[in-house]
């Protein structure tokens, strides 16, 4: 019964524990939103617009690939690649054991000789990109 309260004792205080919140200190609730945020960056920067502020800076049209740039479509994922493996499973061989006829238990029951199949590794090993064809 000791033990029992004890218990009981320890899980209501990790639960009373867990139950307070610091977000509000952390995390203060009265601060500005983010779009008023947004829109004081751009009044101090006197830009109103996101087109104008392109212009500013000379993007009028979007960036192309340039000398030094480099095309980054093998990296980036769309839909058409989604389901591509990235990381390809490394092999697994299956091992067969046969298991010879033997009494078993206190009793000495007889068990007929058997095969059984487990793979090599307890887990699923992947290769990382480029490592496996």
């Amino acid at each position: 019964m000791k033990h029992a309260s004890i218990a009981l004792c320890v899980s209501i205080s990790l639960l009373t524990g867990c139950a307070t919140s610091t977000k509000d200190s952390i995390l203060p609730q009265d601060g500005p939103t983010m779009m008023e945020v947004y829109e004081q960056h751009m009044n101090a920067s006197g830009v109103h617009e996101a087109d104008q502020a392109r212009e500013d800076l000379g993007q009028r049209t979007p960036r192309t690939l340039g000398h030094g740039d480099r095309d980054l479509a093998g990296y980036t994922r769309d839909a058409a690649n989604e389901i591509e493996q990235r990381f390809t499973r490394l092999p697994n061989p299956t091992l067969v054991m046969y298991v010879f006829p033997h009494l078993a238990g206190p009793d000495a029951a007889p068990v007929p000789g058997y095969s059984t199949a487990f793979p090599m590794y307890r887990q699923t090993h992947y290769a990382l990109p480029g490592e496996a064809p």
